[in-house]
């Protein structure tokens, strides 16, 4: 029996060492796979690999050695391949990072040979390709799955999926050792993702992502059937309807994201049964109704909750003052959703929280007492959109705390002189839209800041020189306040600034120059009292994309070092003194010319002031990038308006008014197809206005207003909806439509000898004329032809007069007998 048992070892042993005897050594004693080999090089060779990852495949070499493998030491069968973005995607990032992330990415068709690689357990593509440019040759050709009968692990998150239709459920339910499965922003809907599977054989998962694609449908009823899951994603969908019953199936359940879905009604009390719940997360939804204890009786070990609601009416948390929680929370957020009084006592039970965000909640103050109790630990402090009232809360010191946003809110009284010290370690610090007064206490500049907002409040005072201690700061916006004074000189202006903006405030003097700030975005200035020449250095300011400088008293002419800032999306110099000419060369700003592109992301906070369409408008941070903007109004400019500016096909606003511009507006003003608002009031402008006007589709805002135009008023498309006369008044040269002055020859026939077209009153006017002739005519015509008869024949005169005697002498006689017989019925 032992000589048969070393039989059968031996010849096991020639067998797979004959298999493998063309290939190389492992440190386990098997051999890389020449069959396995081939499949990676073919693979490779079907790839776009812009990033170098795959650089280390080449034949001859050890395929277990190549990067993103790995091998069985055994076997020397390809176990796990690895080929993940390493700069992974993050929505929110800014344009360079998504830059590393595009240049990193690989594309091509995944082919189908893939599955000849049988012995994989793990497999990751993630962020393969940038999800805006998905090769559909993946869709066509899943069935290479189907051999991967050993796969634990599936990742192939950003994979368009779209046109595989149900097929690719199908395949993955063919795995059943499957226990990972990654589909993050694959592009799959509802038409692919069948809410009943009549077998589910993938019972082993323990982690669904499902995340970030187009379901519109409820939530599939299978997923109650995955009792094994530790793990449920399904945020940035559109799944409708309540959360299914069915899952209080998910007993292992420790992480649950529903966030950003259409998911509406009541919140289920069958999730507070989940009693392995370590994450909830409900945010953005639609919700509606109350929360009560009973959501959260079993979750012993919750640890991090979060809900919100996108409905006009907001959720109501109603705790009560003897039930406290059973769980201990390190995060906590909870957005659009009223609290009542018992809140604060089921808050302060929530020691051990490093982030907090409470926004929209109705909150009237912070318990001080729970916030000592957390200083030692929090790092996240949100209670943004709220109505707490009194002296900013700090009266310890918060070592960890890296962000704090308090904006929205009624806090009064000055900043606390020690707030430096008490947040030595801050980064991100919110006051704005509060009615905070005082000076900036110099400690905050001890604060190693990369962000700093205190708009609109009613500070007062000078802005310090410390501000340069500020060594990575990127946005400063102290804009809507009272401050004053001089901003201080080149040598204290921190080099990292992106955002500048201390518009509407009592700033004066000189701009200092901002040469050093290599990367200032934004710098927004108007509303202030400065003064002098435009200095020539900003020109060489190469990364702005917004200049306000409006209202204030600068003056000199327009320097034409402006045209060199071709990324520049937002011109306004409003307001000020400028003289000369404009700049023939705007059509350098060629970000003006070309399509609306964002820019860069800094902070989800910044607001953009911008004035269009005759009113400030107020633009996020996410779509400000969109405007494209030029405002000249209220200068002393002359000359024409050049015809270079024409080129600017993207500008969506247009302010020249109020200056004394003449001559000609440009005949190729149509080009301008984005153009939303076109204002060239009282300026000296004359001759007629160009046609091509008509042609702006988009224009919604026109002023033309006390000009010397003259001739017939444009007609057709947009302009039809342009109805109010105002926007042409003061020019008494112009007529027609809407204007009621009529132009020459609307009221006299055409040289072809037609009626020129009017309005339907003169067409009623006429009719009317005509039928009082008629009339006239008529009866003239009719009295004359009889009596005029009568009067000459005396013979037809006299049977005419007994004509009537008889029929008189016959009416007489009816009555007569009409009476008799009605006396006789009495």
């Amino acid at each position: 029996m032992g000589n048969y048992i070393l039989f059968l070892l031996l010849c096991q042993y020639l067998l797979i060492a004959s298999e493998h005897c063309s290939g190389e050594e492992l440190p386990g004693g098997a051999k890389c796979i020449d069959e396995e080999r081939r499949v990676l090089l073919t693979f490779k060779h079907h790839l776009t690999d812009p990033s170098g990852r795959l650089s280390s495949w080449s034949s001859g070499d050890d395929c277990c050695q190549w990067n993103g493998l790995s091998c069985d030491n055994q076997t020397g069968h390809i176990v796990k391949m690895d080929l993940r973005n390493p700069y992974p995607y993050r929505i929110y990032n800014d344009e360079w990072d998504f830059k590393d992330y595009q240049q990193s990415c690989l594309s091509g068709e995944i082919p189908h040979f893939l599955g000849n690689l049988s012995n994989l357990n793990y497999l990751d593509l993630d962020n393969s390709r940038p999800s805006n440019s998905l090769d559909e040759n993946l869709s066509k050709n899943l069935n290479w799955l189907s051999r991967l009968s050993s796969l634990k692990y599936l990742n192939l998150g950003r994979a368009n999926l779209g046109g595989a239709g149900v097929s690719w459920l199908h395949y993955i339910n063919m795995l059943p050792s499957l226990l990972e499965l990654h589909l993050s922003a694959c592009g799959i809907d509802s038409n692919q993702l069948p809410l009943l599977l009549p077998t589910v054989n993938f019972t082993s998962l323990s982690v669904l992502d499902m995340s970030e694609n187009s379901f519109n449908s409820s939530i599939p009823s299978w997923i109650s059937n995955l009792t094994s899951l530790s793990t449920l994603d399904l945020h940035g969908n559109y799944f409708a309807s309540p959360i299914p019953n069915e899952f209080a199936n998910l007993k292992n359940l420790e992480h649950l994201d529903l966030s950003f879905n259409y998911l509406d009604g009541q919140i289920p009390e069958v999730l507070g049964q989940l009693s392995q719940l370590v994450v909830l997360d409900l945010s953005q939804n639609f919700w509606e109704g109350t929360l009560t204890e009973s959501h959260f009786k079993s979750l012993t070990k919750l640890d991090s909750f979060a809900v919100s609601t996108d409905r006009p009416m907001p959720l109501i948390f109603n705790v009560t003052y003897d039930k406290l929680p059973p769980f201990k929370l390190h995060d906590i957020s909870i957005v659009n959703c009223l609290v009542g009084d018992a809140f604060a006592v089921w808050l302060q039970s929530q020691t051990e929280l490093s982030d907090v965000m409470l926004s929209g909640t109705g909150l009237s103050e912070i318990p001080e007492e729970w916030l000592l109790k957390i200083s030692s630990q929090v790092e996240y402090l949100h209670f943004t959109d709220n109505q707490i009232q009194g002296p900013l809360p700090f009266h310890s010191k918060f070592p960890k705390l890296f962000r704090l946003d308090l904006s929205r809110n009624r806090f009064s009284k000055s900043i606390p002189l020690d707030f430096g010290q008490l947040m030595p370690n801050l980064r991100l610090l919110y006051l704005s839209d509060n009615y905070l007064v005082g000076t900036i206490p110099s400690s905050i500049y001890e604060i190693p800041l990369w962000s700093i907002y205190l708009r609109n409040n009613q500070l007062s005072g000078e802005f310090p020189q410390a501000w340069s201690l500020w060594s990575e700061i990127d946005v400063v916006d102290v804009s809507r306040n009272n401050l004053s004074g001089n901003i201080p000189s080149s040598m204290g202006i921190p080099s990292s600034l992106a955002i500048l903006k201390m518009n509407n405030n009592n700033f004066g003097g000189k701009i200092p120059s901002f040469r050093n700030c290599s990367e200032l975005s934004r710098l927004a200035l108007g509303g202030n009292k400065f003064s002098g020449n435009l200095p020539s250095w900003i020109g060489s300011m190469v990364t702005l994309r917004m200049l306000q400088l409006r209202t204030n008293s600068f003056s000199g002419h327009i320097p034409h070092h402006l045209c060199n800032l071709i990324g520049l999306h937002v011109l306004d110099l409003a307001q000020n003194n400028f003289s000369g000419t404009i700049p023939k060369c705007l059509d350098n700003i060629t970000s003006m010319g070309s399509e609306p592109s964002g820019w860069p992301v800094y902070d989800y906070a910044e607001q953009t002031t911008i004035i269009s369409k005759g009113r400030e408008l107020e633009y996020g941070v996410y779509n400000a990038g969109l405007v494209k903007s030029i405002d000249l109004s209220s200068n002393n400019l002359e000359g024409e308006i050049p015809d270079e500016i024409t080129s600017l096909i993207a500008l969506g606003t247009l302010n020249l008014s109020r200056n004394h511009l003449h001559g000609n507006i440009p005949s190729n003003i149509g080009n301008l197809s984005s153009l939303e608002t076109l204002d060239l009031s009282h300026n000296h402008l004359f001759g007629e206005i160009p046609q091509s006007l008509s042609s702006l589709n988009y224009l919604s805002h026109l002023n033309l207003s006390c000009n010397n135009f003259s001739g017939r008023i444009p007609s057709g498309n947009q302009l039809r909806t342009l109805v109010d006369p105002s926007i042409y008044e003061g020019n008494p040269s112009l007529c027609g439509f809407p204007l009621s002055t009529k132009c020459p020859g609307d009221d006299e026939p055409t040289s072809t000898g037609n009626l020129p077209v009017q309005n339907n009153d003169d067409e009623d006017g006429n009719e009317k004329l005509g039928l009082y002739i008629s009339v006239t005519l008529g009866f003239i015509i009719g009295f004359w032809g009889v009596c005029g008869t009568l009067v000459v024949k005396k013979s037809l005169r006299h049977a005419y007069f007994q004509f009537f005697n008889n029929i008189k002498e016959n009416i007489i006689v009816a009555i007569a007998v009409k009476v008799a017989r009605l006396r006789g019925h009495h």
